[in-house]
């Protein structure tokens, strides 16, 4: 199961929303979400998470490019939620990189017609390439230093990191009104 949900800071504290990301084709749109849950340009938290697996965090601070952290890259490229975060930059490769085409996997993180004993094995989902989705965490770990949840602490978090993060915030209250 995966809960998304946008924590928008404003001058009286943080306001959250509950957010549908079946239009959300890539992080571009996403960044687009965000900025229009806060009209004022002030920053904007986008943060996912699936149910025992992992979760993601998109900070976007008004026009600048969106930042964003993800905790478990293997576990995230099995998603369609994943796949709008694991970008080509985030994953530090080349654009078009066909050693590495997350297009080409299911859901459950196999590619098109290969049995599933091998991504059930490791966990990782096999994509031709041992090292093109790596397991755990990418991004820049250091997303939420200035709202008060360190680098350590971020990728410490285990499965209710959502609401770890909203209670550091100070914002768990309004984030249970979008649960």
């Amino acid at each position: 199961m995966y809960f998304a949900a946008l924590l928008a800071r404003t001058e009286d504290g943080w306001e959250a929303s509950d957010t549908e990301l079946d239009d959300v084709e890539t992080l571009s749109d996403l960044a687009d979400l965000a900025r229009e849950a806060s009209p004022d340009e002030d920053t904007v938290l986008v943060l996912i998470e699936k149910e025992d697996g992992w979760f993601g965090v998109v900070r976007v601070d008004g026009e600048e490019d969106p930042r964003v952290y993800v905790s478990d890259a293997a576990a995230a490229a099995r998603s369609s939620y994943g796949e709008i975060l694991l970008t080509d930059e985030l994953l530090g490769r080349a654009p078009g990189d066909d050693s590495a085409d997350l297009d080409a996997l299911d859901l459950d993180g196999t590619e098109d017609g290969e049995p599933d004993d091998e991504a059930a094995d490791d966990g990782a989902p096999s994509t031709g390439s041992a090292d093109a989705v790596p397991r755990g965490p990418v991004g820049d770990p250091r997303i939420l230093d200035d709202l008060g949840v360190t680098e350590k602490e971020l990728r410490s978090l285990t499965e209710d990191a959502v609401n770890e993060i909203a209670d550091a915030l100070g914002a768990s209250e309004v984030l249970e009104t979008v649960r």
